[in-house]
C-alpha cells in the first residue's frame, strides 16, 4: 500500500503527519499503530514493527509532502520537492552516465532529472536499510519510454511525478531479501 500526501507544514508536523500516514496504511492489517507500538532497529537503524516481522514499511517527507509504503517485502520510499539540484552531491553519487544524462538535458528538466535519479537511489539504500552511506554512484537508472532501467537485481521500482505540484516519489520494494 502506498499513501502520499502534499500538505504545507513545517518539517517536524511532516514527520508527525508521515508516521499519520502509517497509522493508517496499518489499519487494513488491523494493527493499531501508535507511540506505544514497539519498534525494532535494524543494524543500520531502519525501524520495523517489533511484533509484525512479516510487515514491512517505510516513509519519507520533505517540503510540502509526505509518503508512507507498506509491503509484505523489504522497502524503501523517498520523496522530493523539485528545486535547484546541488550539484556537489551529483558528482558525489551519480555514475558517469547520471551525471552525463542530467548534464545534457534540457535546462528546464535537469532538476526534474536530478531528483527523479536521487529518490530513486533513496528509496533502494532505505529498502537494503543501510541509508547514504552505501556507495550509491554504483547504483545506475536510466529511463526508457516510461520504464525504469537499473543495474539492481531483486527489485521493483516504481516513480510518481506529481508535475503540477513538483513533487518526485519513488518506491523500491526488493523482490527477495538481501543477506547483509
Amino acid at each position: 500500500m502506498l499513501m502520499i500526501s502534499i500538505k504545507d507544514m513545517n518539517k517536524s508536523e511532516l514527520h508527525n503527519h508521515a508516521h499519520r500516514l502509517l497509522r493508517e496504511c496499518l489499519r487494513p492489517y488491523r494493527i493499531d499503530y501508535n507511540e506505544d507500538t514497539p519498534v525494532s532497529k535494524g543494524k543500520m537503524g531502519k525501524p520495523s514493527l517489533t511484533e509484525h516481522p512479516n510487515i514491512y514499511y517505510n516513509l519519507s517527507h520533505a517540503d510540502g509532502i509526505a509518503a508512507c509504503i507498506i509491503s509484505d517485502n523489504e522497502c524503501g520510499i523517498d520523496c522530493e520537492k523539485i528545486r535547484e539540484y546541488p550539484k556537489k552531491v551529483m558528482r558525489r553519487v551519480f555514475s558517469e552516465k547520471e551525471r552525463t544524462m542530467v548534464e545534457t538535458a534540457p535546462e528546464d528538466k535537469k532538476s526534474e532529472l536530478f531528483f527523479r535519479l536521487w529518490t530513486l537511489k533513496e528509496a533502494y539504500v532505505k529498502a537494503i536499510g543501510v541509508g547514504i552511506s552505501y556507495p550509491m554512484n554504483t547504483v545506475e537508472f536510466s529511463f526508457d519510454s516510461g520504464r525504469i532501467i537499473t543495474n539492481i537485481k531483486d527489485c521493483r521500482f516504481r516513480q510518481y511525478i506529481v508535475g503540477n505540484r513538483g513533487f518526485i516519489v519513488s518506491v523500491c520494494e526488493m523482490i527477495e531479501r538481501p543477506l547483509l
